[in-house]
């Protein structure tokens, strides 16, 4: 079971060979693929996002199980941003894959790596 980080959506999307080897084996299993409702923000808060990106974005997701920030989560992300100097959409994003018990899929490993109880994995 896998949470996205917002750049591994970026990448599929973009056509890169490894990422989407990695997430479409990830998307056969029984297993949701879990996605920040950060990371839906990140998506779609690009003020040059084309129709088409759109619709790409949304019909990708849509596949995935949006986790929405609940004060769980929130107080989660809090502590980690806090105890790790990460921003807030990365805190989130890490305080949704320890909520969802996942491993974290991301390029960006410099920065969750740190976090306790965080299984991140680079693709």
């Amino acid at each position: 079971m896998y949470t996205l980080d917002t750049n591994v959506v970026l990448y599929y999307l973009g056509g890169d060979q490894y990422v989407r080897e990695v997430v479409d084996r990830a998307l056969e299993q029984p297993l949701p693929l879990h996605v920040s409702a950060i990371t839906v923000a990140e998506l779609l808060r690009f003020p040059k996002l084309t129709p088409e990106e759109e619709t790409n974005i949304k019909t990708f997701l849509s596949v995935c199980s949006i986790i929405n920030v609940d004060a769980i989560v929130a107080d989660q992300s809090g502590a980690i941003g806090r105890s790790y100097g990460l921003k807030l959409a990365d805190s989130m994003i890490a305080a949704t894959a320890l909520f969802t018990g996942s491993a974290l899929l991301t390029r960006n490993i410099r920065d969750f790596r740190r976090v306790s109880g965080l299984i991140v994995q680079r693709v």
